[in-house]
C-alpha cells in the first residue's frame, strides 16, 4: 500500500469524478423528465416513477436507520436505568454503596458472560429472530423486578435481564453487517451507536423522574413497556436474505483458539475492561455522592445530571475522522488525557465544576470506546462476531467488577477515594494500549 501515492491520485480523481457525476445526473434528469416519450397508456403521468422510485428507496433506507436507532435506544434503557435509583434502593433495602451497586453489577456480569454465547446462537438461528425474542423475553424480568421485595431478589432479576440484552446487541450488529448494502452499513452503525447512547441517558433520566413521582417499582413497569415496544418494532425489521446458519462447534472452537492467542485482541479486551470499569465506577458512586450533603439531590434531579451522557451523541461522530486519521492508539491516549483532567476537576466541591469534570471524563471514555471498537476489527481477520463477543465479555466484566470495588472504596474513603481508583484504571488502559497497539500505523 502507498497512502501518499493514493492521496495524490485521489486529489486529482475526486474533482474529475464529481464533475462527471454532475453532468451525468443533469443528462439523466433531462432524458427522464423531458426527453423520454409518454407511455402509451399512462401518458405523461408515467414520469412520476422517476421521482417515486428513488424517493421510495430513500424512504426505505431512512426507515431502516430509524428502526435500528430506536432498537438501540430501547435495549439500552434496560442497562443503566437503575443507576439513578441507587440512593432510593439503598434507603429502601438499608444497603451500603457496594451492596446496592450489585443492581448494576449483576446485569453487567451476565451481559459479559452471555455475549460470546449469544453470538454463537445468532449464527445458528438467525439475527432477526434473536433480536425479536430477546425483546419479548426482556418483558419478563422487568415485571419480576416490580415484585422483588429484597435486594438479592432484585439482583437475580437484573442478572436475568443481562442474559437477554446481548441478544439485541449482538444480533442487531450482525444483522446490519450482513443484510444492509455496504454504503448503508456505516450510517446504520452510527445510528445504532447514537441510539444506544440516547438509551443510556433516557434510562437513567426517565427512571429518576418516574421513581420520584411514583416510586422505584414504576421505573421497572416503564422498562417492561419499552421492551414490549421493542418486540413490536423488531418485527418490522426486513426479512433476512443473506443469512446462512453456522452450527459447526469445531469451527467455533478453532476461531476461539485463534482469538485467545492474538496479543492485539487480548490487549484490546484489557482496554475495554478498564474503560467501562471507569465509567461505571464514576456514575454508580456519583449518584450516591449527589444524594449526600452538601447537594442532597433527589432521583429526578440526579437524572438530569446524566444529561452529560448525551455528549456521546456528539463525540461519536466527531471521533470517526480523528480515529481514521490518527489511529486507535493516538485516539486512546488523547481520550485518557481528557478523562484524567476531568476526573481531577471532580474533586472540586461546586456542583457546576463537578458536572463539568464528569462531562470531560465521560467524553474521554466515549473516545476510548471508539478506539477500542476499531482496534477489535483491526486485530482480527476472521470470526469477527466472536471477537466482538469476547471484547464485550471483557468490557462488561469490567463494569461488573467496578460496581463492587468502587462501592467498597466509596464506603471507605468517599469520592476522594473513588477518583484515584478510576484514574488508575484509565492510566492502565493507556499503558495496555501503548504496549499492545504500538505496532499499528495511523492508517491501514
Amino acid at each position: 500500500a502507498n497512502p501518499k501515492g493514493f492521496d495524490g491520485f485521489a486529489r486529482f480523481a475526486i474533482p474529475v469524478a464529481g464533475g462527471l457525476a454532475a453532468v451525468l445526473i443533469a443528462v439523466g434528469l433531462y432524458l427522464a423528465l423531458i426527453g423520454s416519450p409518454p407511455d402509451y397508456q399512462q401518458g405523461e403521468t408515467v414520469r412520476i416513477m422517476f421521482v417515486h422510485v428513488p424517493a421510495a428507496y430513500l424512504a426505505l433506507a431512512i426507515y431502516t436507520l430509524m428502526t435500528v436507532s430506536a432498537l438501540g435506544t430501547l435495549v439500552f434503557l434496560n442497562v443503566y436505568a437503575p443507576q439513578s435509583l441507587l440512593p432510593v434502593l439503598a434507603q429502601e433495602f438499608h444497603a451500603g454503596a457496594a451492596e446496592v451497586g450489585g443492581v448494576i453489577g449483576a446485569t453487567m456480569l451476565s451481559m459479559a458472560l452471555a455475549s460470546p454465547l449469544v453470538g454463537v446462537l445468532a449464527d445458528a438461528v438467525g439475527r432477526r429472530k434473536t433480536v425479536i425474542w430477546a425483546f419479548a423475553l426482556l418483558v419478563l424480568p422487568a415485571v419480576l423486578a416490580v415484585l422483588a421485595h429484597s435486594l438479592p431478589a432484585l439482583n437475580m432479576v437484573r442478572f436475568l435481564q443481562g442474559l437477554l440484552i446481548p441478544g439485541v446487541m449482538v444480533g442487531l450488529n450482525a444483522f446490519i453487517a450482513e443484510e444492509l448494502p455496504v454504503l448503508e452499513r456505516s450510517r446504520a452503525l452510527t445510528a445504532y451507536v447514537t441510539g444506544t447512547v440516547l438509551g443510556g441517558f433516557l434510562g437513567r433520566f426517565l427512571s429518576g423522574i418516574v421513581a420520584n413521582w411514583a416510586g422505584w417499582h414504576a421505573a421497572f413497569w416503564l422498562l417492561a413497556g419499552t421492551s414490549l415496544v421493542g418486540f413490536v418494532l423488531a418485527r418490522f425489521l426486513p426479512l433476512e436474505t443473506k443469512f446462512r446458519p453456522h452450527r459447526d462447534p469445531r469451527s467455533v472452537l478453532h476461531s476461539l483458539g485463534l482469538h485467545l492467542r492474538n496479543p492485539a485482541l487480548l490487549a484490546t479486551c484489557g482496554v475495554g475492561f478498564l474503560i467501562l470499569f471507569t465509567l461505571v465506577g464514576v456514575f454508580n458512586t456519583l449518584t450516591l455522592r449527589l444524594a449526600d450533603a452538601p447537594y442532597g439531590l433527589n432521583s429526578a434531579q440526579t437524572g438530569f445530571i446524566f444529561a452529560v451522557y448525551l455528549l456521546g451523541v456528539v463525540i461519536t461522530p466527531i471521533a470517526g475522522p480523528f480515529l481514521a486519521a490518527r489511529g486507535p492508539l493516538v485516539t486512546l491516549l488523547s481520550a485518557v488525557a481528557c478523562s484524567l483532567a476531568g476526573l481531577l476537576v471532580t474533586l472540586s466541591s461546586p456542583l457546576p465544576l463537578l458536572i463539568a469534570g464528569v462531562a470531560a471524563a465521560a467524553c474521554g471514555v466515549f473516545l476510548s470506546q471508539s478506539a477500542a471498537l476499531a482496534a477489535v476489527q483491526r486485530s482480527v481477520t476472521q470470526a469477527r462476531s466472536l471477537a466482538t463477543g469476547l471484547y464485550h465479555l471483557a468490557y462488561y466484566g469490567g463494569a461488573a467488577v467496578s460496581s463492587v470495588i468502587a462501592g467498597h472504596v466509596f464506603e471507605a474513603a468517599g469520592w476522594r477515594g473513588v477518583v484515584p481508583l478510576v484514574m488508575t484504571s484509565m492510566g492502565l488502559a493507556a499503558l495496555i494500549g501503548l504496549l499492545g497497539w504500538r505496532g499499528w500505523k495511523a492508517r491501514g
